[in-house]
């Protein structure tokens, strides 16, 4: 009994041990520079067939290979520099290296000498570094390929260097998986936007819309970019309001007048009638957001004070007056679009402003208010935070009552409503 025990487990070894060397069979390295390796990192990461991405130095001589060496003055224009670098490790049977090379070309500028955008020095060029002489032919082909496309969009010569790989050095820990550990900033995104499609460039969206009235548009990169994905969860996802939001990338902004610099992902950017009005580099949290989204859609206005700095709306106001008697419908968030009051709990309790029962579930946040030595409950939106009201314990046959300003409320009738919900589902 023993001994086929013993055999059993010995088969089992061998089994593991086979499948072991098999992937490793089909493992492969290469080693890619396009400037700053914090982003490429988590780019190569995020690619299904990629084992392992590892930021690090190489194709230097006589620097030493650490990050306080490459960014010294001294060696910011040195030829004989370390390149910021990605070694990345990929299942050849899951990913293919033309695969990554186009992910490679599409994700940087490769037409930027020893720099890209605004990270200058021979640390930041533009570089593939192969470890198989086998792969250095289909690399030139495609770079070869890709110039082409780059033509067409009026770009220069690429400028990346392909050498066999010399020796790879492992950056410092705190650089690995650096912005895993540090979720709230930018991913510098300097593509050129050109993709790589045989035969012809991609099509550009139609920027026209954009041209009349009031409009946001998010710009991203070509390749990954947690920081855009993270804005997108938390706040343009959710977002419903009533002033347009687009998407873009930094090369397909033709006829929009922009002053604030796209190469920094996300950027958010406010424009009217096609022009920028203001924009922000980064993440922006839903708050930040929704505040930048208020003055440029309230301004100096009532609206804008009640919602950002506490303010009361005037008792009888002219907003309160046209929604005091609306037909069916629901109250929305007048920045985010959220449903916050349902006409069904509305109630006339002739102080002036709206008054209600109760909130849309889950719409509304409670905090304490003293100011103006009373004691109160402030009410704000969730979706953006900005003040509503307060409410007060002396509603009909002793429900709260919630007494909300009115200005910044928008409405829609309950058929409007539930196509905007039906509209968002498809």
């Amino acid at each position: 009994m023993k001994k086929i025990f013993f055999v059993i487990v010995a088969s089992f070894s061998f089994l593991i041990s086979s499948e072991d060397t098999q992937s490793t069979i089909h493992l492969e390295k290469i080693v890619l520079g396009s400037g700053c390796f914090w982003g490429a990192e988590k780019g190569y990461e995020a690619l299904n067939g990629v084992v392992d991405a590892v930021s690090g130095y190489a194709d230097g001589d006589g620097v030493k290979p650490s990050y306080r060496e490459i960014t010294k003055f001294k060696n910011k224009f040195n030829p004989n520099n370390h390149a910021e670098v990605v070694e990345v490790t990929y299942n050849k049977n899951l990913i293919s290296l033309e695969d990554l090379i186009i992910h490679y070309l599409e994700s940087h500028d490769p037409t930027q000498f020893n720099r890209q955008g605004n990270d200058i020095g021979t640390q930041y060029r533009s570089i593939v570094l192969y470890s198989d002489i086998s792969q250095e032919k289909q690399i030139l082909e495609l770079i070869s390929e890709y110039q082409l496309l780059l033509n067409e969009d009026g770009y220069g010569d690429i400028k990346t260097a392909v050498k066999p790989l010399n020796k790879f050095y492992k950056a410092e820990s705190y650089h690995q998986d650096y912005i895993k550990k540090n979720p709230n900033g930018y991913c510098p995104d300097h593509s050129t936007g050109v993709k790589f499609v045989r035969g012809g460039n991609q099509f550009k969206p139609d920027n026209k819309p954009l041209k009349v009235g009031k409009n946001i548009v998010v710009i991203e990169p070509e390749g990954f970019c947690p920081y855009c994905n993270k804005f997108r969860e938390d706040v343009s996802d959710n977002y419903a309001g009533n002033i347009p939001l687009s998407y873009r990338k930094a090369s397909n902004l033709e006829g929009l007048s922009i002053k604030t610099p796209t190469w920094a992902t996300p950027t958010i950017l406010f424009l009217e009638n096609g022009s920028e009005v203001f924009g922000y580099q980064g993440y922006l949290t839903p708050k930040e957001f929704y505040k930048a989204l208020g003055f440029f859609k309230l301004g100096d206005s009532e609206a804008y004070r009640v919602a950002f700095n506490e303010g009361t709306d005037a008792r009888f106001c002219k907003e309160y007056e046209i929604f005091k008697n609306t037909p069916d419908g629901v109250f929305i968030d007048k920045l985010s679009g959220a449903a916050l009051f349902d006409t069904q709990d509305r109630f006339n309790s002739r102080t002036g402003w709206l008054s209600f029962t109760r909130p849309v579930e889950g719409s509304v946040y409670r905090r304490a208010d003293n100011s103006y030595g009373m004691r109160r409950i402030e009410i704000r939106s969730v979706s953006s935070d900005i003040h509503l009201g307060h409410v007060f314990p002396d509603g009909p046959n002793g429900l709260p009552r919630y007494c909300i300003n009115a200005t910044v409320l928008e409405f829609k009738t309950r058929n409007e409503f539930n196509k905007t919900k039906i509209k968002e589902k498809v």
